[in-house]
């Protein structure tokens, strides 16, 4: 029977080691680590994001429990007190950094997005993570209540993040998406929480597409109408202008769409500076900005960005980013696999076989273990 490293062995050996080991000198600050290295913090961190380890003592004492399956990890004996030291005082840009690696692999693994047309396809959105303000009194959102918030671009080629930041609850979410850079000619798609006419004029500058939703107190003056296509939902397609005093922070025509959702019988109004796809397509890329709130409630479902190991602000970014990667390559192993199972299939296979010695790929394609050949006594006698 052929040998193999155990399960999560093997998901880790998708991260280089010696980009790893040059990020970590890279972001190395302070006195030199003697009893534990960035590297036994990433292997502790990933076991605890795929396992759902609720503390360090929890994580601490499944490690050393699963000592004699992890001594081929390069992974230096991990206490409680040195976690928690390095988490609170190394900085978590380390992770950034990692997360950056592994999105350039994941993204050139990826497949296309679902619609025809060639241009890059990016949602826009950021959640609200809760912190108790007692024990985390660095993320002050509310004179009550604590909390950062996690910005997202997910790029539709895999659904993965392509632009992630952390900031404070208080921040308003078109604060960070102003100092995005994405490419030219791609699309961007976000609710009416991101609604800044002079970003709207700066993304026609930059040959970006955006795809929104028009606020209903917003003023205009409609320039031509455009013929619409019988039974795709469309009830109005115009070439519009901003008046009033708006008018000057984005003086552009835009396209303005109503579309009819049978569905749900409600009316959206959208607006684009994107001319030349129909406005049916217009409307299923809004449709589609629901991935990015499937990915918030997955990330938030199933791994550890809700409850933290460490109550310092550098702990809590140190496990987000380090969740971020975990995402990554479970998303890199997915299109790797090329199987039809979903995140969630794939991680719960992982968390009931992470310590188990057998081949990863078979284990995601549900092929049975082979077993073991038995030894004839007779080839032992010395009759």
């Amino acid at each position: 029977m052929a040998y193999h490293n155990t399960i999560f062995s093997q998901i880790l050996k998708l991260v280089s080691r010696h980009e790893f080991e040059t990020l970590a000198r890279q972001h190395h600050h302070g006195g030199h680590l003697r009893k534990m290295n960035r590297w036994s913090q990433f292997v502790a961190l990933s076991l605890a994001q795929l396992t759902g380890r609720v503390s360090l003592r929890d994580l601490v004492s499944s490690l050393s429990t699963q000592s004699h399956k992890l001594y081929h990890l390069g992974c230096r004996r991990v206490t409680r007190s040195s976690l928690a030291r390095v988490n609170e005082q190394k900085t978590h840009m380390l992770y950034e950094a990692l997360f950056e690696k592994l999105l350039d692999r994941c993204q050139a693994a990826a497949p296309k997005h679902r619609f025809r047309f060639k241009n890059k396809l990016y949602s826009l959105d950021a959640t609200v993570i809760n912190l108790c303000l007692n024990v985390f009194p660095w993320a002050e959102f509310r004179k009550t209540k604590g909390a950062i918030k996690l910005h997202v671009g997910l790029d539709h080629n895999g659904y993965i993040p392509a632009f992630v930041a952390v900031t404070p609850g208080c921040i308003h979410e078109i604060k960070p998406a102003r100092f995005l850079t994405l490419p030219q000619n791609s699309i961007v798609v976000f609710d009416r929480g991101y609604t800044d006419y002079a970003w709207y004029n700066e993304l026609n500058k930059q040959r970006i597409f955006f795809v929104t939703r028009s606020k209903t107190n917003a003023k205009y003056t409609v320039l031509t109408s455009h013929p619409l296509i019988a039974k795709q939902g469309v009830i109005n397609d115009q070439t519009i202008e901003f008046i009033g005093a708006k008018s000057k922070e984005c003086h552009i025509p835009l396209r303005r769409i109503v579309y009819h959702d049978s569905s749900s019988d409600k009316e959206y109004v959208f607006l684009t500076n994107n001319f030349k796809l129909s406005a049916r397509t217009i409307a299923d890329i809004y449709k589609e900005r629901w991935q990015i709130e499937i990915f918030f409630k997955w990330i938030k479902q199933n791994l550890k960005i809700k409850s933290f190991l460490g109550t310092s602000s550098n702990a809590v970014l140190t496990q987000i980013w380090v969740a971020m990667c975990i995402y990554l390559l479970l998303a890199f192993i997915k299109f790797m696999s090329k199987l039809g199972a979903s995140l969630q299939q794939i991680l719960r296979l992982l968390h009931l076989n992470i310590l188990e010695r057998r081949d990863l790929f078979d284990l995601l394609q549900n092929k049975p273990e082979p077993v073991p050949k038995t030894i004839n006594a007779k080839q032992l006698s010395f009759l």
